[in-house]
C-alpha cells in the first residue's frame, strides 16, 4: 500500500496534474490555503475519532428537494414496474433508476462542469464495493456495501453516496444476478447513503467508530430490511397484506441481522483509514467542494 509522499506522488502522477495551471485556479485550493502552499497532513485524534471532514452546518434546499424526489418518484416508479410489468422489465427500470440518481449528483456541481478526477473518485468508491461483495461471495448476506455507501455519503455527500449505491449494485449484480430485485436493491442501498449525508452534515451524526457503526447497523436493518421486504412481496404476489407482510419481516430479520452485523464490523475497520484518505485527497484536489 502506499502512504504519504508516495501516495501523493501516485495520485498526480495518474491524473496527470498540472499544478502550474491548477495554482491558477483557485477553486482547487482550500479558501485557507495560500497559493502554491502544500496542505498540512491530516492527522488523526488521539481519541479515536477520525478527522473530521469540511461540514456546512446546512442541507442545501437542493439536497432537500433531491431527496424529496427520490423518496416520491424512485418508489412510485418500482411499484409501476411490478404492478403493470410483473417485474419483467427490471433491467429498464434499474437504468432509469441510474438516471435519477446520477441527476442530484451533477446538481451539485452548482452551474460547473465536473472534472474527470471528481467523477474518477465515485467510480473508485464504486469499484471499491462491486470488489468487497465478489470477495466475500462464499459468505451469503456478509458485504461491505452499506458500509461503501455510507462512508461516500458522510465524506461526499448524499447524492454521491445515492448514486455510489446504485452503481455497486448494478455493476455486482451481473456476477451475483440480475432480477426483478436489482432496481429495489439500488434505491436501498442508494437511501442508506443518501440519509447518511444528510445526518452528517446536519450534525445529527459525527463521524466517529461509535457513530457510523450505530448507524450502519440501524439503517441496514430498517431501511434494507424495510424495503427488501415489502419488494419481495410484491414480486412474489403482487399484492401486500397485513399477514404478509408481518411474516417476510419475521422471517428476514435473521437476514438483515447479518447485513447489519456485516456493515458494523466494515465500518470499525473501514472508516477510519478510508475517512482520512478519502478527505485528505478531496482537500488536497478540492474534489467535489460545494
Amino acid at each position: 500500500m502506499l502512504a504519504g509522499e508516495s501516495l501523493d506522488q501516485f495520485i498526480d502522477t495518474y491524473w496527470e496534474w498540472d499544478r502550474a495551471k491548477e495554482a491558477q485556479d483557485d477553486r482547487f485550493l482550500h479558501p485557507d490555503t495560500k497559493s502554491g502552499e502544500e496542505l498540512e497532513e491530516y492527522r488523526l485524534k488521539e481519541d479515536g475519532v477520525i478527522v473530521e471532514p469540511i461540514r456546512r452546518g446546512k442541507v442545501s434546499r437542493r439536497t432537500w428537494i433531491a431527496l424529496l424526489i427520490m423518496l416520491i418518484t424512485v418508489p412510485l416508479m418500482l411499484y409501476l414496474s411490478v404492478k403493470f410489468f410483473h417485474g419483467k422489465k427490471y433491467m429498464r427500470f434499474s437504468l432509469l433508476v441510474v438516471f435519477f440518481a446520477m441527476a442530484p449528483f451533477f446538481m451539485a456541481f452548482e452551474g460547473r462542469k465536473p472534472q474527470a478526477r471528481e467523477i474518477m473518485v465515485i467510480a473508485v468508491l464504486a469499484a471499491i464495493g462491486v470488489a468487497g461483495r465478489a470477495a466475500f461471495y462464499m459468505i451469503p448476506h456478509f458485504k461491505p456495501i452499506a458500509a461503501v455507501v455510507i462512508l461516500t455519503g458522510v465524506s461526499f455527500g448524499g447524492e454521491a453516496g445515492f448514486l455510489v449505491g446504485c452503481f455497486i449494485i448494478l455493476v455486482s449484480n451481473m456476477f451475483a444476478g440480475h432480477g426483478p430485485w436489482t432496481p429495489w436493491q439500488m434505491f436501498s442501498y442508494g437511501m442508506i447513503g443518501f440519509l447518511a449525508g444528510i445526518l452528517y452534515q446536519k450534525g445529527i451524526m459525527k463521524a466517529s467508530r461509535v457513530q457510523l457503526c450505530i448507524y450502519g447497523f440501524l439503517s441496514v436493518f430498517f431501511i434494507f430490511g424495510g424495503i427488501m421486504n415489502p419488494a419481495s412481496i410484491l414480486m412474489t404476489y403482487g399484492r401486500i397484506t397485513k399477514m404478509s407482510l408481518l411474516a417476510h419481516y419475521i422471517s428476514g430479520a435473521p437476514v438483515d441481522m447479518v447485513q447489519a452485523t456485516a456493515t458494523v464490523i466494515f465500518l470499525w475497520f473501514m472508516s477510519r483509514p478510508m475517512l482520512e484518505k478519502l478527505e485528505r485527497i478531496k482537500k488536497k484536489y478540492g474534489l467535489i467542494q460545494r
